[in-house]
């Protein structure tokens, strides 16, 4: 069995608020009595992309638990790199990739610098097939990265979602091992289907997004910032099988 956690979100700024959320999230995830298979952040780490936001995200995502990280609208880049992640800064887009005998993780970079809309650009989707293609049949395949590319019913979120998502759901028809998509962004837990894949987004460490039946309208009800950080537990059994759990931390 393949327990992998999910949080997205973060927005680490300046203030204490975030940072004492994020870290709860990973208090919880330390006391665990179980070795996670991996932790995955999809995105908007810090606020504003300052490097002592980066620095401080760092010390609070370092875990036991293998930790991967991709950027998302809020994040930059370079600054990601060198701060976050400790390399040399580049423009680049951020693909990562982490193997097991017994299933990958291919992180994509779906951030548009100076935008909030997401998208997959050509070198990412290459690399992307690439890793697809050497992956055994028999191994199954996420494939995390922060926007979602399909419609979640919010207006707010669906206005900045990932463009050109036809290109990655005819990469998808080609490698039935492709088990989901993970993602985050929208600030809310939600599952649908991408692709004939199942598409599980991780909820907000920092706030909470009031859906549209929920609030009036007025941006100052688009968030809650009272409930408390959750996170996604993603479960993938000896059969390949997926089952995802939600859990809040108080």
């Amino acid at each position: 069995m393949i327990v992998i956690a999910h949080l997205s979100d973060t927005h680490i700024d300046s203030g204490h608020r975030s940072s004492e959320r994020t870290r709860a999230v990973m208090d919880y995830l330390e006391d665990l009595p179980y070795d996670l298979d991996a932790v995955l952040v999809t995105g908007d780490i810090a606020d504003h992309a300052l490097p002592s936001e980066y620095e401080r995200a760092r010390q609070l995502l370092t875990s036991r638990h293998p930790v991967m990280i991709c950027p998302g609208n809020h994040d930059e880049r370079a600054a990601f790199l060198q701060f976050l992640l400790g390399q040399p800064p580049s423009a680049g887009p951020i693909n990562q990739v982490h193997h097991t005998a017994d299933f990958v993780i291919a992180l994509c970079d779906s951030s548009v610098p100076g935008k909030d809309e997401g998208f997959l650009d050509d070198e990412t989707l290459e690399w992307l097939a690439d890793v697809l293609a050497r992956t055994p049949a028999e191994v199954p395949v996420l494939v995390g990265f922060h926007h979602p590319p399909t419609l979640l019913h919010v207006p707010l979120v669906d206005s900045v979602r990932q463009c050109g998502a036809e290109r990655l759901a005819a990469l998808t028809d080609r490698h039935p091992n492709l088990a989901a998509f993970l993602c985050g962004h929208a600030h809310t837990p939600a599952a649908t289907v991408f692709a004939g894949r199942p598409l599980l987004v991780a909820p907000g460490v920092v706030s909470t997004l009031r859906l549209p039946w929920e609030h009036h309208a007025h941006p100052v009800d688009y968030v809650h910032l009272d409930q408390p950080p959750a996170l996604a537990f993603h479960v993938l059994d000896d059969g390949g099988r997926l089952t995802t759990h939600y859990r809040c931390v108080v």
